[in-house]
């Protein structure tokens, strides 16, 4: 069964930085697109960043600070987010296409809040 698992957030002060990861288990299959999603309290879930082989995308509240990456030899994930604003404060999921499904794993929170 596979499962996501993500890891890295926590409490930090505007204009701090964080690294999120995510790992996949139970499973030899390579994802293809990969993404990380966020939701704060009372609004919908969002799109912050994506990565599909060497194509990248942003939200526009996140561009020139956060940076999607992964792992090309296993299914992991990487989130490097800077100058953190007290807006970014969220639930933030990973997302794979790990076909022929799609997998989410249970969030990691960020707060950030001085």
């Amino acid at each position: 069964q596979v499962q996501l698992v993500e890891s890295g957030g926590g409490l930090v002060q505007p204009g701090g930085s964080l690294t999120l990861s995510c790992e996949a288990s139970g499973t030899v299959i390579r994802a293809t697109s990969m993404g990380w999603y966020r939701q704060a309290p009372g609004k919908q879930r969002e799109m912050v960043a994506t990565i599909n082989g060497a194509n990248t995308e942003y939200a526009e509240s996140v561009k020139g600070r956060f940076a999607i990456s992964r792992d090309n030899g296993e299914n992991r994930l990487f989130l490097r987010m800077s100058n953190l604003r007290p807006e970014d404060t969220a639930l933030y999921s990973c997302n794979m296409w790990i076909l022929p499904r799609n997998y989410w794993g249970p969030g990691t929170q960020v707060t950030v809040s001085s």
